[in-house]
């Protein structure tokens, strides 16, 4: 007898092979046209090894497309020694295409509008870079040394090593393009920055919501049945005693919802127990669990 289990997973797991080299592809063309189609025509520049890049060309004219390839590879090869292999190999074929997407194809130069060219090049830069990530890959390099300075010293955050890494860069713009042209490409990192997030997280980024009332069961309730959430149920003690109620015993309920759910479900505790304390915070990524709405036939 066939096990279709078996079948299933080699199926599986192309499907993931090809959604991500499209994710890769387009984040490519993306990306070449945020640098191509805006940003080097003004020599406005991005943060990371991609800054570096671009800061070298406009400074001494190397080519862009050499320049991006040869700054990434150090960080790749860090990459395949502690990331791992297939990391490492769809990080070198999405750099390798950037590079050759920049030297062989052409894109209009959009506008001669500064403003736009600093929004509208840092978004498709970050689409690109935000859609290579979601292929398993990255178009930059400064990520992974960051996180690999972030193991070996915990105490500089991830965040604080790219920050750090750009005022850098952005000063070395301001000394040798122009000051304004850096100011600039500090707005074209912010506008990638925040489109990696979204690319990356998507509109239904997750919120965590805790939720402490003595309704907790018709809380529950209202979650499970009629929002299709799934809860976690923890047990607590009151700590605040201006009752007399301290160290009394009261079920705490936890879910997760996305960010277009959370008024739904604000509304919803509000009108069960408008005394009910709650509070809330973003979540990068969630594994298993019932983070999917359930439908009310399930």
């Amino acid at each position: 007898m066939i096990d279709q289990k078996k079948i299933s997973l080699p199926r599986k797991k192309f499907t993931r092979v090809v959604k991500d080299f499209i994710f890769i592809l387009i984040g490519i063309f993306s990306a070449a046209m945020g640098l191509k189609g805006f940003l080097l025509s003004s020599h406005f520049i991005d943060g990371g090894v991609t800054g570096i890049s671009m800061l070298l060309t406009h400074i001494f004219g190397w080519p862009l497309p050499i320049l991006i390839l040869v700054l990434n590879l150090p960080f790749i090869l860090l990459g395949y020694r502690k990331i791992g292999q297939a990391f490492a190999l769809k990080s070198i074929l999405a750099i390798g295409g950037l590079a050759l997407c920049l030297a062989l194809v052409e894109f209009p130069d959009i506008t001669s509008d500064k403003l736009l060219t600093a929004i509208f090049g840092g978004l498709f830069l970050g689409t690109g870079i935000g859609m290579a990530i979601r292929g398993g890959a990255v178009l930059d390099g400064t990520e992974i040394a960051a996180i690999l300075v972030n193991k070996k010293s915990p105490l500089l955050k991830i965040s604080d090593f790219i920050l750090l890494i750009n005022i850098i860069i952005f000063a070395a713009a301001a000394f040798f393009l122009a000051l304004d042209i850096a100011l600039y490409s500090v707005l074209t990192y912010f506008a990638a920055s925040k489109m990696i997030d979204f690319v990356v997280q998507g509109i239904e980024q997750y919120i965590g919501v805790t939720i402490v009332s003595d309704q907790s069961e018709e809380i529950r309730e209202s979650i499970t049945l009629h929002l299709g959430r799934g809860v976690t149920i923890y047990r607590g003690k009151r700590g605040f005693g201006k009752r007399g109620d301290r160290n009394l015993e009261i079920d705490i309920i936890f879910t997760v919802v996305t960010r277009l759910e959370l008024p739904s479900l604000r509304s919803e505790i509000t009108r069960i127990d408008p005394k009910a304390f709650l509070f809330q915070h973003s979540i990068d990524d969630t594994t298993g669990g019932m983070v999917k709405r359930r439908s009310m036939q399930e």
